[in-house]
Order: structure tokens, then C-alpha cells, then sequence
């Protein structure tokens, strides 16, 4: 006896419809990753997320913030004070704690720049700066993210001393365009000091030899400048060096944006800016020699 077929359940002729939506995430970007921009449109991003990760150091580690700021209240509070009081300093008219005020102002963000060099040191040693030299980013964009970045972190010192500037008295302005022009001065002040870390760093190689270094150009940087005192009350060979110094520049700059004094703006940021370029260019080069 033969077992009847099994009937095979019908075909529809009509066409299949659209494939229904699956919830499954779209591959492509994954195995297709995106071209890299490579020469100098690279600059903004690396400069952004250097700036980015210095400011998260910061949320998380607020005490560098807080020591750096005891050295500017005593200048202001022990020097400022003192020397309004004993009228030694001729000002213009202006009291000494007011003139002296943008002059820490500068001082403060040197000092964080003059040493971003051991940090890049340390870079170098966790292999970091290796990994980050292996990537199409131009070194000099490198370079230019970091000068930058120091900017970011001065210009957060310097709002403290202003701050405890105007808790002291100092007449300063508060015009939006003139702060903005602060924060400029700031950061190119700070760019090119950082570089000239970085640049020395090249050189020396170890944290200890630039430690010793930066110690020992940071005090004739801030005195040989017009910080604590007019360049005219300078003997003729100091006024050279002062005139020669950028830091002069800077502070010439945030006293005029401050407090209103006369100064030569268009000069003082073109001096920065200038010295800014030719110390990322500086540093840039060595930056091979550190990574070896």
C-alpha cells in the first residue's frame, strides 16, 4: 500500500514586500572607518581636545588651582601693599597696587607655562608622546594643541588674580571687549612660554635639568620686564632686555586692557603673536630629538 504525498503548502505569487526594520545598528561606520584629515586641518581639533583634557585635569584635581594662587595674593598683599604705601615707585598718578596688579597677572600665567615642558617629559616617558607622534597629526599641530591648552590653564589662574584684585581695590575695568582682549593676551603670553618649556625640554631631556633651567630664567624674565616697575626707571642695558622680553609686551597689553593706561596694543599682540609662532616653530623641531 502506497502512502499518499504530503501536500506542500501553497507559494504566493504576489512580489515580497520591503524587508521589515530590524533593530540592529548600522555596521558601516564601523568597518569603513572615516578618512583622516591630515596637514593643518588638524590643528582646531587637536588644539580643542588638548584644551578639553587639560580642563578635565582640572575638575578633577582642583589643588593645583588653588597653590598656585598663594604666590599672587602674597605679591599683591606684602609687595602691592607695601609700596602703595611707601610711594617709592612713580606711576603716573596711578596707586602702585592697581599697576602692579596686571604685572602678577602675567607673572602667574609664566610660571604655570615656563614649566608645561616637564609634562611633556613626562609624556615621553609613559610613551604617550610616542603614540601621538605615530599619528598623521603634523608635529607643529602637536605642539600648538599643548602651547594652547597652557593657555587655557593661565587664563583660569589669571581670572583668581583678578578676582583677588578686585577684593583688594584695584580699579579695573570691566568691559566685555577688553576682558576678551585679556584672555587673548593671556594665551598668546602663555603659548609662547610653553613652547619655549617644550623647546628647552628638546634639549635637555630630563625633568631635573629643566627644572633647574626654568628656575633659573623665570625670576630674570619677570624683573627684566615692566611688571613691578617702569621701563624708564630701568638702566639703558635693562631697558634693552626689557624691550626684548615678551613678557613686557604682555603686561603692557593687560595694563592698558585693565586699568586703562596708555599702551601700544597693535605692537604688544603682534609681538606676541610673532613670538608665539616662532616658539611653536622651535619646539616643533625638537620634538623629534625629545621622542628618541
Amino acid at each position: 500500500m502506497s502512502a499518499e504525498p504530503v501536500a506542500r503548502p501553497a507559494v504566493s505569487a504576489e512580489p515580497a514586500g520591503p524587508a521589515p526594520a530590524t533593530d540592529l545598528p548600522d555596521l558601516a561606520l564601523l568597518l569603513v572607518p572615516p578618512r583622516a584629515r591630515t596637514g593643518w586641518r588638524v590643528v582646531p581639533a587637536r588644539v580643542a581636545a588638548m584644551c578639553v583634557v587639560e580642563l578635565q585635569k582640572l575638575r578633577h584635581d582642583r589643588t593645583e588651582l588653588y597653590t598656585r594662587a598663594v604666590q599672587p595674593a602674597l605679591w599683591l598683599l606684602i609687595f602691592g601693599e607695601t609700596f602703595t604705601r611707601l610711594k617709592a615707585i612713580p606711576t603716573g598718578g596711578i596707586p602702585y597696587l592697581d599697576f602692579l596688579a596686571p604685572g602678577i597677572i602675567a607673572q602667574s600665567a609664566m610660571f604655570i607655562a615656563i614649566f608645561y615642558g616637564i609634562m611633556i617629559i613626562w609624556e615621553r616617558d609613559s610613551g604617550v608622546l610616542t603614540k601621538l607622534l605615530v599619528t598623521p597629526t603634523p608635529r607643529a599641530a602637536l605642539v600648538t594643541g599643548k602651547a594652547f591648552a597652557a593657555g587655557v590653564k593661565a587664563v583660569l589662574q589669571a581670572a583668581v588674580v583678578v578676582v583677588l584684585a578686585a577684593a583688594l581695590g584695584v580699579a579695573m575695568t570691566w568691559n566685555p571687549l577688553r576682558l576678551l582682549g585679556v584672555v587673548v593676551a593671556v594665551v598668546l603670553g602663555s603659548a609662547f612660554f610653553s613652547c619655549l618649556s617644550m623647546a628647552i625640554a628638546g634639549l635637555v631631556l630630563t625633568r631635573d635639568r629643566l627644572m633647574g633651567i626654568g628656575q633659573a630664567i623665570t625670576m630674570p624674565l619677570f624683573f627684566a620686564s615692566n611688571a613691578l616697575y617702569p621701563v624708564d626707571l630701568m638702566p639703558g642695558w635693562l631697558q634693552a632686555v626689557s624691550r626684548a622680553n615678551p613678557l613686557s609686551y604682555q603686561v603692557d597689553a593687560l595694563r592698558g586692557l585693565l586699568i586703562g593706561t596708555p599702551a601700544h596694543l597693535p605692537l604688544d599682540f603682534a609681538v606676541l603673536t610673532l613670538a608665539s609662532g616662532l616658539g611653536i616653530a622651535a619646539a616643533s623641531g625638537l620634538l623629534g630629538r625629545l621622542a628618541r
